[in-house]
């Protein structure tokens, strides 16, 4: 009989050699899968012990030249159906591969489902019902340039659940993978040595480290293979089997310890150990990695699936927990050997380690590769024990400047109580970020580097800029946040990680502001446009104050400190506006007439019919707004939109136009053909923090003529 293993890109040489070692004859290797050779009882035998293999299909038949419907129906009605399941059985069908008569995968596996209907039909004049959810049977079929092959599931799904782990992190490893990582240490040619797992999330990898030291068959303990279902199974040696397979675990005296940060993620991992029968044999404690220190006196190995973006959701943290990992395992962890997991190679090399070999995977749908290293006093000289050694020398003119512009801000801040504030805008080239402080945290934006300067290059400045921040600014790594504004490829583009949910309080001029600096691309508050907001508090007392293109809110809540008498805020998204609500109930204003309104805004202008005596208006620069025929471009369009404003502006009323488009030229004759006159305001609204960006933004106050 002929078997098919499936499992994950980067372990099939792994399974060959386990499938040779259970008995199984070997006779094709694929990318994901394996093909082997071997009777009932041994293929059950793989399903009970394969680490690596994620499936187990046998093979029905394979036949080239079925490329379409009718083939295809031919191909799946000519099996003999009734040797693997009966008329009363349940089935269904997972059909795989396309082709250009065969474009629908679900089309194709209904093509079969019906060959099989009628084929049992024919022969016993009664039809098995489909179950897609459980069915006694189920038929997989691939699709490729040849043809297709039929398989039965032989295993049920997912072999890699081995069913201890209920509780895991937010980048769980896969079981079959750690065994990967665990193969490929080294660590099981001497299982008695130590087994360190400074950020072990869940217990994934001491879990397998354990049951594959023990010789534990994974699925010993599993309820339910799908070849149970089929007529050939037979109880009683299945049973023999399960027998034999239990003799063979042994009991060694195992050292194994698992450390994590994260209180909540590392009771997970206790019970998940107890759950796999193994709470005395792992020791779990509550550590930071960034702060190792020994755990055993004896030389072990190091395997760890490293946190990245999905995990903890900022670079800082990151490159923090790279640096200090990389000089803790030189002070502590001498003539061991580190086996680490990660998808990052800038990050490796903040470890300051020389690789002795790398393996590339598969994590879900992650690429990762897993870095190999041989740690000895050479690998230990390799650097000096300062934890914060930069990649550049030049990177401390970086640190001094940003020093020196805290230290010049220190008296306005504290006399305007602002506690959010820019810090640092691009003053040398070559560190092309902004910082700003909100409290006792950080926000850094990395601006794309010019085409002359090599990426790797750019990355090496800004792990200096966080280490720099950091320290400069005495703020945790876990307060910094890492955002890059530039174009990324396909559906990278500003892509958010994992919400943290992470929310904080920050005062100006009297108003609180509710931010959030790890979820989003901006915060939650515009920090250049702080003297406008202030200007619009002195100004509406009494005023109908209008805030188009609202985003959190913040203008109309110093509107209403100041007076307004009505507040309209609009914005499309229900997201902003239910922030701007929570932050007028952070400033205890509660009126019946300040009123938040969902809409596109160029669309609600289109309807709006009251006057306004203030008006806030600060576009996009750029839009696909469907109430433009093309695209909205503030440049080309803001005479357009000033018509629709103009509408709405009491005679007596005042328009604060803002945008942030770099050289924008007012349409002067085009405002005085609208009637209206401006003023450019832009210098007066840069507060000290910005007064090194001064086209940060373009404002003005704009009047009835």
């Amino acid at each position: 009989m002929q078997f098919i293993a499936l499992t994950s890109i980067g372990i099939e040489n792994l399974l060959v050699d386990e499938l040779t070692e259970l008995g199984a004859t070997v006779s094709k290797q694929t990318v994901g899968s394996v093909r082997f050779e071997a009777d009932s009882l041994l293929a059950q035998k793989v399903c009970l012990s394969s680490r690596f293999a994620t499936r187990v299909l046998m093979l029905i038949e394979e036949k080239e030249g079925v490329d379409d419907k009718s083939s295809l129906y031919n191909f799946a009605r000519s099996q003999p159906w009734q040797e693997w399941f009966g008329p009363t059985q349940t089935f269904a069908v997972d059909f795989n591969g396309t082709n250009d008569s065969l474009k629908n995968t679900q089309f194709s596996g209904l093509v079969i489902k019906d060959a099989i209907v009628d084929y049992f039909n024919d022969l016993y004049e009664q039809r098995p019902n489909v179950d897609k959810q459980d069915a006694n049977v189920r038929v997989v079929a691939r699709l490729n340039r040849y043809g297709v092959s039929m398989y039965i599931d032989y295993s049920g799904p997912r072999l890699s659940e081995r069913g201890y782990r209920q509780g895991q992190g937010k980048a769980p490893i896969k079981e079959h993978l750690a065994a990967a990582l665990i193969k490929r240490s080294g660590w099981l040619d001497n299982v008695k040595q130590p087994l360190f797992d400074p950020c072990c999330g869940a217990g994934t990898i001491l879990i397998e480290a354990a049951g594959m030291a023990r010789n534990e068959a994974p699925g010993l303990f599993r309820e339910g293979f799908a070849f149970e279902r089929l007529p050939s199974f037979r109880a009683a040696k299945f049973k023999e089997l399960k027998e034999e397979l239990l003799a063979n675990i042994t009991d060694p005296k195992l050292w194994l310890i698992g450390h994590d940060y994260d209180e909540q993620v590392l009771s997970k991992a206790i019970d998940n150990a107890k759950r796999a029968e193994l709470d005395d044999v792992i020791k779990f404690k509550q550590s930071d990695a960034t702060k190792l220190t020994a755990v055993a006196k004896l030389p072990g190995v190091v395997i760890s699936n490293l946190p990245y973006g999905e995990r903890i959701g900022s670079m800082a943290e990151l490159v923090d927990l790279h640096r200090n990992l990389g000089v803790g395992f030189k002070k502590h962890f001498n003539h061991w050997k580190l086996a680490l997991l990660g998808m990052d190679e800038s990050l490796f090399k903040l470890l300051k380690l020389v690789r002795l070999k790398r393996y590339k995977f598969k994590n879900g749908p992650l690429d990762v590769e897993l870095n190999l290293y041989q740690l000895d006093d050479k690998q230990v000289s390799l650097t000096t024990d300062d934890k914060k050694a930069l990649n550049f020398e030049g990177s401390t003119s970086f640190a001094n400047r940003l020093k020196k512009n805290k230290q010049g801000l220190k008296n306005w801040l504290k006399q305007n109580k602002v506690d959010a504030y820019r810090v640092y805008e691009a003053d040398i080239p070559e560190y092309n970020v902004a910082v700003d402080i909100y409290g006792d945290s950080a926000v850094i934006f990395e601006y794309a580097a010019p085409k002359e300067i090599d990426e790797k290059t750019s990355e090496k400045r800004l792990q200096d800029v966080i280490t720099l921040t950091s320290q400069q600014l005495d703020i945790s790594p876990e307060n910094i946040a890492v955002k890059v504004r530039k174009k990324q490829k396909g559906e990278d583009q500003y892509t958010a990680m994992s919400k943290q949910n992470r929310t904080m309080i920050v005062e100006e001029f009297g108003a609180k502001f509710k931010v959030n600096l790890f979820d989003y691309l901006d915060t939650g508050l515009f920090l250049d446009h702080r003297l406008m907001r202030r200007y619009i508090q002195e100004n509406a007392k009494d005023k109908r104050f209008l805030n188009l293109f609202a985003y959190t809110g913040t203008a109309s809540v110093h509107a209403a400190l100041g007076g307004a008498k009505a507040i309209t805020t609009v914005d499309l998204s229900k997201t902003y506006l239910k922030w701007g609500q929570d932050n007028f109930d952070l400033n205890n204003i509660s009126n019946t007439r300040y009123r938040f309104e969902q809409a596109d805004c160029l669309k609600w202008l289109e309807h709006a019919t009251a006057q306004y005596d203030l008006i806030f208006l600060d576009p996009p620069t750029f839009s696909n707004s469907k109430r433009m025929k093309d695209a909205f471009d503030v440049q080309s369009d803001h005479i357009k939109l000033l018509t629709w404003v103009k509408k709405i502006l009491s005679p007596s009323g005042t328009l604060i136009f803002s945008n942030n488009k770099r050289g924008f030229v007012m349409d002067e004759v085009g405002l005085i053909g609208l009637g209206l006159k401006a003023v450019n305001i832009s210098d007066k609204t840069l507060s000290p923090d910005f007064k090194r960006n001064k086209k940060i933004h373009n404002s003005w106050l704009i009047t009835h003529g």
